[in-house]
């Protein structure tokens, strides 16, 4: 107890230099934690987006940039595909269902798709999970809409409330469709994916927004809402669609069948096998992130190892006076020991709750701009483990001037020194 007092004694007596250290521990604690908690909610968010969906179907590109746009929602298509094509696979004996998908257009910051009435029982996520209404239930008329929880919240939309949909992902003033609005018709549950942030729209709405619109501009002649619904709105182009199969064992068939599509250039990707390509691109900038974590933290236990080196210097006549008044040398070193750990400990505890208040302060921007939901959970086996790890750097920091300080000599620290 007594060296546990002097060891208390002595760090508040250098409280400023302890202060900085213990501010260098703890952002390396907050950066390797964060690191670890976007590595785990990335996957764990891009995981459970999509569940019991055999093959997703787009315009020949890249695998992951079709994944990440239909699905995710992140960046856009390469080019559209036809109504046709899509209707000619969806009707092979081996389909159980399929979703079409349209996108391309936005409100305010939320993007907007197009789909139909199934989307809504046959799409799972996280395992199966359907989607469930919290309000309302899906869209009947031309300009209804469902709208995501996230949408819901972030914007205090209810039902019977109307929006307005901007062409294009970017919500500018001259760009929105202010003649054919949209009525909420139905707010889903939250789900931890995309689906929170996404407004949903009938294709059929689609088209009648588009009516009077050419190659991404109004054309000179108005086309009201009322019009619109006279016309004929079945989609001529949408994005990409989903496919479940009746057996399994056909899926890779349908896939070679639909990547030697004669009528027009066609991709299908099983979802599961473009995750883990991109897991395979994620892991160079998660190891590079690591990597920067880790000399992070090296330099703040030599930060540490520096402080103590030099208060072993200043404080020699100090540690004397404590050996000539009966301190053994197991107590001197004891005494550099609790120090290299006390400053740690506090380090440790600044650098989760810094972990902590930055994870609540990002958590609505993050999932806003990049889909990305971060979870802030108690502290789990990860958490103990990468605690007790520095722990024991900051013994093996504090051995060698705890080691230093047990060979100094009573002579060496009474000598005045020149």
């Amino acid at each position: 107890m007594k060296v546990f007092m002097l060891t208390l004694a002595s760090m508040l007596n250098r409280r400023w230099t302890l202060a900085l250290t213990v501010l260098s521990i703890a952002l390396s604690v907050a950066l390797l934690l964060g690191v670890e908690r976007v590595r785990q909610d990335a996957r764990s968010s891009f995981t459970n987006t999509i569940s019991g969906t055999d093959l997703v179907v787009g315009a020949r590109s890249g695998r992951v940039q079709l994944l990440l746009h239909s699905i995710f929602r992140i960046g856009n298509a390469s080019n559209n595909i036809s109504w046709e094509s899509y209707k000619k696979i969806s009707a092979h004996p081996t389909v159980d269902w399929s979703i079409p998908i349209s996108l391309g257009d936005s409100h305010r910051g939320f993007r907007v798709m197009g789909t139909s009435q199934n989307y809504f029982s046959d799409y799972t996520f996280a395992n199966k999970q359907a989607l469930v209404f919290s309000k309302g239930q899906p869209f009947e008329a031309v300009f209804d809409t469902v709208i995501g929880s996230e949408v819901a919240r972030q914007l205090g939309y209810t039902l019977d409330q109307e929006i307005v949909v901007a062409h294009g992902v970017t919500d500018v003033v001259f760009a929105r469709h202010y003649d054919k609005p949209f009525t909420v018709v139905g707010i889903l549950e939250p789900t931890g994916t995309p689906v929170d942030r996404t407004v949903h729209v009938s294709l059929e709405g689609i088209e009648a927004m588009h009516i009077d619109w050419k190659s991404g501009a109004r054309t000179g002649k108005k086309i009201t809402a009322e019009e619109a619904l006279s016309r004929d709105l079945q989609p001529k182009q949408i994005t990409a669609f989903l496919l479940s199969l009746e057996s399994k064992i056909a899926v890779l068939a349908i896939q070679r069948a639909i990547n030697e599509f004669g009528e027009e250039p066609l991709l299908a990707v099983l979802p599961g096998i473009a995750l883990q390509e991109l897991w395979d691109l994620i892991a160079v900038g998660e190891n590079a992130l690591l990597t920067v974590s880790i000399f992070v933290v090296i330099s703040s236990f030599i930060g540490l190892l520096t402080g103590l080196l030099t208060s072993l210097n200043e404080r020699r006549r100090e540690i004397a006076i404590l050996r000539a008044l009966g301190a053994r040398r197991s107590h001197v070193v004891l005494l550099l020991l609790s120090e290299a750990l006390i400053t740690t400990l506090l380090g440790l505890l600044a650098g989760f709750a810094l972990f902590a208040v930055a994870v609540a302060s990002a958590q609505s921007f993050v999932q806003a701009q990049y889909g990305l939901y971060l979870t802030l959970s108690p502290p789990g086996a990860f958490e103990a483990l990468f605690a007790l790890g520095f722990v024991i750097l900051s013994i093996v920091t504090g051995a060698y001037p705890a080691w230093r300080a047990y060979r100094q000599s009573l002579h060496d620290g009474m000598t005045p020194q020149h």
